[in-house]
């Protein structure tokens, strides 16, 4: 079995971050997904979140292509992530291109094409204007 991780916030839950599990899970056969934490979004990102991690990840849950969401809760554990749930395959969204390539010593790196009309930055700049 190939199991494939991700990593994100997936805050006002779209299209693009449907597009972008889809094609993560098409990967391999057992994807998981790090969803960041408010406290993690907060303190490391300078983000805050429209809805709460609690929320955020029973909306992935009920996504079919998610197998396991787990938090992220700090930008150093992709490592130890990686070993503990025996992962083939760490993919991100090309934005963060060359950012993860020190991983592909435990594993193999993709970076995908996001959905380039659409994004939550944009949802919440639509909605403020």
């Amino acid at each position: 079995m190939k199991r494939i991780i991700t990593y994100g916030t997936f805050d006002l839950l779209h299209y693009g971050h449907i597009n972008l599990l889809r094609r993560a899970k098409q990967q391999g056969d057992y994807l998981v997904v790090a969803l960041s934490t408010d406290e993690f979004n907060k303190d490391a990102k300078d983000k805050v979140c429209y809805f709460s991690y609690e929320k955020r990840k029973a909306l992935l849950e009920a996504i079919r292509f998610v197998d396991l969401v787990i938090p992220e809760e700090n930008w150093k554990q992709k490592s130890e992530d990686i070993e503990l749930y025996h992962i083939d395959k760490f993919v991100m969204g090309d934005d963060w291109v060359g950012h993860f390539d020190f991983l592909k010593e435990q594993c193999e790196v993709v970076y995908l094409e996001r959905t380039p009309e659409i994004s939550t930055t944009k949802i919440k700049l639509d909605m403020k204007n």
